[in-house]
C-alpha cells in the first residue's frame, strides 16, 4: 500500500486534489485504516494515472474525463501507456544528449 503523500508526490499533485478526485471518480477507492488513513493499491494508482493524464496532461474538465473513461476506457488506457512510453524515451534521449555534450 502507498500513503496519500507518496501518491501525491508520484503525480506532483496535492493531497487535497487526490481527496477531491476520490469524490469525483468513485473508481478511486483507497482502503482506509482505523484512523481514516488512506492506503492506495496499485489499482488505485493506475486509476489516478489515467485521471491525471486526462485532467492535468491533456487539460480535460472533470466531466469530460469521467465521460471519456466511461465510453472508451481501453482507448484512454492505451493512449496513457503510449504517452508514458514516449515520456520515458524523451528522458532517455535527453540523458544521451547530455552525455554526448559532456564528451
Amino acid at each position: 500500500y502507498y500513503s496519500i503523500s507518496e501518491v501525491a508526490e508520484m503525480f506532483d499533485v496535492s493531497e487535497t486534489l487526490l481527496r477531491y478526485w476520490e469524490k469525483e471518480f468513485p473508481t478511486i477507492s483507497p482502503r482506509k485504516s482505523g484512523r481514516n488513513i488512506r492506503q492506495y493499491t496499485k489499482e488505485d494508482i493506475e486509476e489516478i494515472r489515467l485521471i491525471h493524464n486526462l485532467v492535468k496532461v491533456r487539460g480535460m474538465k472533470l466531466a469530460a474525463a469521467r465521460e471519456s473513461l466511461k465510453k472508451n476506457r481501453a482507448g484512454v488506457l492505451q493512449t496513457t501507456e503510449i504517452l508514458d512510453r514516449l515520456e520515458w524515451i524523451r528522458e532517455e534521449l535527453l540523458k544521451i544528449k547530455k552525455e554526448l555534450d559532456d564528451v
